[in-house]
């Protein structure tokens, strides 16, 4: 009797890795807005922007689904402390794409996975075998390829920004792991996103500078984009293995690269794209490495 469920399966594979690279090109635009907004605010003002615009369809989203008791934390503790790490990750990261274009910053910011499973051991308890080791500083040394001070677009104060938001967000990523224990998904991002706003908030006001009401659009963009990118990503992780999907993360350069052609009309330099070619490749590897280690678990 032929397998039926084989088909299904394939066409909810298509649809997760679809769903991620969708999720992917919705966070790139994004950040390209994040970007416009910082030659007229200041940083802090910009992130208290991302978490404002998006708190409210989060909010309209519970309250059509009645989920209203999900937003409750287990461990209030874990949401706060998440959150202000998202406060560092969102700072370090616009300041990032402030000064430096959005393929230079994706680059250094890619860095993240690597760091998740190096960090993933002393937090997590995790074990991560020799190969997976050898391919985390292999990586690392791709980031250090891009943060040499030499050069003319790659500012050193940018890069280290964007490497500080990587290892900040790794941390944030462990902490989501710890919180999906006990925690919803919805919590944790309702309260991360609150965190968010409020901190943000605080910082900008000594230097506030009023809206203009011409920025509506790109305030509209950052919401339905963010609300769009964090949809299409929980049906890419429902549809597929993380580890089919995991690896398609790296599309973000690929945007990074459109958009600063299209828009700011920039192009990469030689060392940064043999760099995150280096991170690239070891980020692929330690998936790979995973992956082969889950199926022989």
């Amino acid at each position: 009797m032929p397998d039926i469920a084989t088909p299904f399966a394939a066409v909810n594979k298509s649809r997760g890795i679809a769903s991620m690279i969708a999720a992917v090109f919705c966070f790139s635009l994004m950040d390209a807005s994040l970007k416009q907004l910082t030659s007229t605010y200041s940083v802090e003002q910009v992130g208290f922007f991302r978490g404002a615009a998006a708190l409210p369809l989060v909010l309209a989203i519970t309250a059509v689904r009645r989920e209203w008791r999900l937003l409750i934390p287990a461990r209030p503790w874990l949401h706060v402390l998440r959150g202000l790490m998202t406060v560092v990750t969102m700072y370090a990261f616009v300041y990032a794409v402030r000064v430096l274009s959005m393929a230079e910053a994706y680059s250094i910011f890619l860095a993240a996975p690597l760091l998740v499973t190096a960090l993933s051991v002393p937090l997590l308890r995790e074990q991560v075998g020799w190969r997976r080791w050898i391919a985390i500083g292999v990586g690392m040394l791709g980031a250090l390829v891009m943060l040499r001070p030499t050069g003319t677009s790659l500012l050193t104060l940018g890069a280290m920004a964007a490497l500080l938001s990587a290892f900040t967000y790794a941390l944030g990523a462990i902490l989501i792991r710890v919180a999906s224990r006990t925690d919803s998904a919805s919590a944790t991002v309702f309260w991360t996103l609150l965190i968010l706003t409020v901190v943000m908030a605080l910082m900008s006001v000594r230097d506030w500078i009023p809206f203009q009401p011409q920025h509506w659009p790109i305030i509209v963009l950052i919401a339905v984009t963010g609300t769009a990118g964090q949809i299409l990503l929980t049906d890419a992780f429902r549809n597929c293995p993380a580890g089919v999907i995991a690896p398609f993360e790296y599309t973000a350069l690929v945007w990074g690269l459109a958009l600063d052609w299209f828009v700011w009309h920039v192009l990469p330099q030689e060392r940064m794209l043999t760099g995150a070619a280096i991170v690239v490749g070891s980020g692929l590897y330690v998936i790979y490495r995973e992956n082969r280690r889950a199926v022989v678990a």
